[in-house]
Parts: C-alpha cells; sequence; structure tokens
C-alpha cells in the first residue's frame, strides 16, 4: 500500500452512513488517515488530540466507502482517447471508413480555402497530424480492413485507427510511411497486430509534455469525480519522470478539486499512482534500486512502484489469445515468448523486489502463466485472466496470484467470446469461482478499452449485463459486497488511509442498474477533497 499524503488541518465528517452498517456514524481524519469511526455525535476531536483547525462537514446521511482503485490503466492513452474519432460504433470496416471520410471531411471544412477554391490540398492534409481514431472491434465485421478502403476515405492523410482492445491498428499508407515504413509498400500489413501495433501506438504522443500533462490533470479531475484515489498505470514506456513531473507542485496543495464537470485544470496530484515497469526497463529500475511498493520522493507519498508487466499472449478480438482450442480459423493465438522466457523474466523481476505482473487472457496462456509463479515461487498477478481453466482456478489462491482483471470487458466481448470461444463462455471471466476459490480479486478497466469508472467495473461484475440486455453468465456474477471490495484497498476504520468516496445513494440496497451511474457526491484523498459537488472543499 502506498503512504498516506499529509492534511495540515482535521476533518470531522458527521452524520455519515455505512453500507450495510445500521445508523450514523462519524468520522474523524487527520494527517492523511482516519483517526476514529463512532456513533453520531460520539467523536469529539478533542479527545484525539485534535488541534487547530478541525473542519465539521455535515454528511446529512450519505453513505461513504473506501476509496476507489482502477488496477489497470493505460493513463496517457485515456487521457488522449477523448480526442480520438470513437469508433466503437462501427459495425464494418466500410461503417469504420466512412467514420474516417466524414471526420476528414470536417476538418478540411474548417480549414481556410486553397488559392484554387478547393479544400485542403493533398500536400497540406499529408503534412497534417495524423488522425487517429480509437475502439474498433473487428472480429465480427463481414468485411476485411484493407489499405485501399482506408486509403480512400483518408484521401492522403496519415490516418491510425487502434482497436478496442489495444492489440492490433489499421494503418492508410500515409500513416505507415510515417509509423511503419517497413510496412508501407506491403498491402497485406494495413493491420499490426501485437508488438508492431504497440510500436506505432507508442509514436503517437504527438502533444508536448505541457498539454499531455494537462491532458492527464483532466484525465485525474474526472477519475476522482467517480470516486477514485488511485490507479495502477501500466502505461506503456518508461513512466517515472513523467509521473514526477505530473505531480510537481500539487501532490501537498491538493490543487485541482474538480467539481460537478469533473475537470478542473489542476495538477495530476488528485490520484495515487503506482507506475508499472516493461521489460525493456526492467534493469534499468533494477540499477535504480526500485522495488514494488517503494515511496518516490518529492510526491507527499502519492507516487509508487508498481509491478513489472510482461504481455504473454495477444487477445480476443486479436484472435491472438493463447488458448487450448482452436478458433474458427484454425488458430489458436500466439505465445510471445517461452516458457523458459517467461520463468526467466519472472525470476529476475522476483528476485530483484519487483512484483511481476503477467498479461494472459486465454486458457492456456493462464496455465502457462500459473506454472511460472509456480516455478519461480513468488506472488504477482495475471492482468485480464478472461478464459481460466477449472482446474487452474484454484491455482491463483494456492500460488497467492492476484487475478487483476476487468468486468466490464465480459460486457464488450461476449458477442466476440460467444463466437470465437464457442462451448467455453461458461469458463470466461469465471468471476464468482475465483472469488469461492479464495483468490484474491482486483478490479481494472484497462482505459481507453473500457472507461476509467470503478462503477462500471462493479456494475458489470454485479449484474454481467449491460444496455438492458439479458446477464451473460449470471453464474459468475459476483455480490456487490465482494465488487466493492475487489475495487478498494482501504477501509473505513481507524487507522486506514483517509481516502473516502462519499456516495447519494446506497450502493449495497440501489438498484443493480444503478451502479452502473453512482452519484458521487465527494472524494478525499488523505483527508483532503479532490471532488467536491456541494462545496464543502
Amino acid at each position: 500500500m502506498t503512504q498516506q499524503g499529509s492534511s495540515a488541518e482535521a476533518v470531522l465528517l458527521r452524520g455519515a452512513r455505512l453500507p450495510g452498517v445500521d445508523g450514523e456514524h462519524d468520522v474523524l481524519l487527520r494527517d492523511g488517515a482516519i483517526v476514529a469511526v463512532g456513533d453520531a455525535g460520539s467523536v469529539a476531536a478533542r479527545d484525539f488530540g485534535a488541534v487547530g483547525t478541525v473542519r465539521q462537514v455535515q454528511l446529512d446521511g450519505r453513505w461513504i466507502v473506501p476509496g476507489l482503485w482502477d488496477q489497470h490503466v493505460h493513463f496517457t492513452q485515456w487521457a488522449q482517447t477523448a480526442r480520438r474519432l470513437d469508433l466503437s460504433r462501427a459495425r464494418s470496416a466500410a461503417e469504420a471508413a466512412d467514420l474516417v471520410r466524414a471526420r476528414i471531411a470536417a476538418e478540411d471544412a474548417e480549414q481556410p480555402r486553397s488559392p484554387a477554391g478547393g479544400s485542403r490540398r493533398a500536400g497540406e492534409r499529408a503534412a497534417a497530424e495524423p488522425l487517429v481514431g480509437f475502439g474498433f472491434h473487428d472480429a465480427l465485421w463481414p468485411d476485411q480492413p484493407t489499405r485501399a478502403l482506408l486509403d480512400a476515405a483518408a484521401d492522403g492523410r496519415a490516418v491510425v485507427l487502434i482497436a478496442g482492445d489495444l492489440h492490433c491498428s489499421w494503418l492508410s499508407t500515409a500513416a505507415a510511411r510515417r509509423f511503419a515504413p517497413e510496412t508501407a509498400d506491403d498491402p497485406s500489413a494495413a493491420v499490426l497486430r501485437e508488438d508492431a501495433s504497440f510500436a506505432v501506438t507508442s509514436l503517437l504522443a504527438a502533444a508536448d509534455d505541457a498539454t499531455l500533462d494537462r491532458w492527464a490533470a483532466e484525465a485525474a479531475s474526472a477519475a476522482a469525480a467517480r470516486g477514485v484515489v488511485g490507479i495502477v498505470d501500466l502505461e506503456y514506456g518508461w513512466n517515472l519522470e513523467v509521473w514526477q513531473r505530473r505531480m510537481a507542485g500539487g501532490a501537498s496543495t491538493g490543487a485541482g478539486v474538480s467539481t460537478g464537470s469533473g475537470a478542473s485544470g489542476g495538477s495530476a496530484a488528485a490520484l495515487r499512482v503506482e507506475f508499472g515497469i516493461y521489460p525493456d526497463d526492467l534493469e534499468r529500475a533494477i540499477a535504480a534500486g526500485l522495488r514494488t511498493g517503494d515511496v518516490i520522493d518529492g510526491t507527499d507519498g502519492l507516487l509508487t512502484v508498481g509491478p513489472a508487466k510482461i504481455i504473454s499472449d495477444g487477445s480476443l478480438n486479436t484472435r491472438t489469445a493463447l488458448c487450448v482450442s482452436a478458433y474458427p480459423d484454425g488458430g489458436h493465438g500466439v505465445a510471445n515468448l517461452t516458457n523458459a522466457e517467461l520463468v526467466e523474466w519472472m525470476r529476475r523481476a522476483a528476485s530483484s523486489g519487483i512484483e511481476p505482473t503477467v498479461h494472459a487472457i486465454g486458457d492456456r496462456a493462464n496455465t502457462l502463466a500459473l506454472d511460472a509463479f509456480e516455478t519461480v515461487g513468488c506472488r504477482g498477478r495475471i492482468e485480464h485472466a478472461q478464459l481460466v481453466s477449472a482446474v487452474d482456478v484454484p491455482r491463483f489462491a494456492g500460488l497467492g496470484v492476484t487475478a487483476s482483471v476487468q468486468p466490464e470487458h465480459a460486457m464488450d466481448d461476449r458477442d466476440v467470446a460467444d463466437a470465437l470461444w464457442a462451448g467455453q463462455t461458461d469458463r470466461a471471466f469465471p468471476l464468482a469461482e475465483l472469488h469461492a476459490s479464495g483468490a484474491t480479486i482486483a478490479f481494472g478497466s484497462d482505459a481507453p478499452v473500457a472507461p476509467l469508472d470503478p462503477w462500471i467495473a462493479l456494475s458489470a461484475a454485479v449484474t454481467r449485463s449491460r444496455d438492458g440486455r439479458s446477464p451473460w453468465h449470471p453464474e459468475q456474477a459476483l455480490s456487490r459486497e465482494a465488487a466493492l471490495r475487489a475495487s478498494t484497498r482501504s477501509s473505513i476504520q481507524a487507522g486506514q488511509p483517509a481516502d473516502i468516496a462519499v456516495l447519494d445513494a446506497d450502493p449495497f440496497t440501489c438498484l443493480a442498474a444503478d451502479l452502473r451511474g453512482m452519484p458521487v457526491a465527494a472524494t478525499l484523498l488523505a483527508g483532503r477533497f479532490t471532488h467536491d459537488t456541494l462545496g464543502w472543499a
């Protein structure tokens, strides 16, 4: 757990209600921690040594829960996604191309007319910033995403369309020349998968640091507005200095408290952050003496070293998740490294004090990841665990491996899973079985794959439904209590971090359909407000 930041004044929350607990309570916060919890009227700040300013906040019977965590985020990409072309509704490659054509036409219309009276000239279009789209799911498309189709829509513009699972991208010829020149003259390489796609998307952060940091601050404030106090950032690349820069000057001041809109324009210090480490930077982290859980100086305890992540297989949509049974096309997915390579890398990380976490989606990939944990003899995490064989479910708890899962992916992928994993989906996203086996479950979003909003993940886990559809394998649903535990890292008890979300509804008794849009009145991080709709801050 990260260390708490500090809060100069004590805060006494009066008239709070705890889900599942009768009556109203008072909660005293001081120096970044919960000092006391008692029945309404029973907590006096002076009895606990609180001196100086003691701010009393009347909650009027609102509910409080521990601050929420999103434990799998690609934060910079999430901050950029709102500015990208939304492809999530495209039901075919042709529809995706039409969305590109419409966006380019709209942008061209906003440009000064050329001397000849036409719209933007071809040379200007080719030199323009690339158009980036996000969110397509091509597994069920009736047509193929070809270079010719996208080029016809792009009309010379560099266009990169990124799949909703982040594991493949579709490039126009102009984009290929700029970001993947070795593929530019190969029409069959219009769609890049896995490492080739990751290499392209890592080059798309065209904005300068100041602009990216402003977008990140807005995204952090928006997260705080949903009750979020912390994230595990698994953004690709080396992000230590990125987060040090983002937190500089705001970590102790509480800069950037969001109001009803969620975006304050302040610093990114509205969140605790654990930053992940990828294989290319593992030796760098070891040489720097970094260990998982270490607090980074100068960030008021908000920035800590997270896990080391390796990607062992692909994804469902791209048919690259490594599976025992064949996909309809006869393939079994891909293994990005050998068993020996996985074990060697995990042993190197674990022996250096850095917790390994393994991306594994297919059932074969999960078996191999668990085998590696058993061989190395270390604890850690498996990211996604989307398809898990029955014999492997109890191994998570037995080996001390956390199932870091994204429940909303089940809602995004249910139709694709029914088609590509036909007859196996009773083992897809097996949350109830993992919970019953004693496994530790940690919820995340994989934003931008799904929105950075734990209430969305929590709702998906509890209802196994979205958009009014019938529940998908409801036998794998979690209770609200278990889902909330998977979304938090602390509790409302003395000695715990003063990380709290204040809600306008009881998450244990409200309509299940209303969990997704849970109203959050305020969020406190280490006892200071990072979100406030009622003027308490």
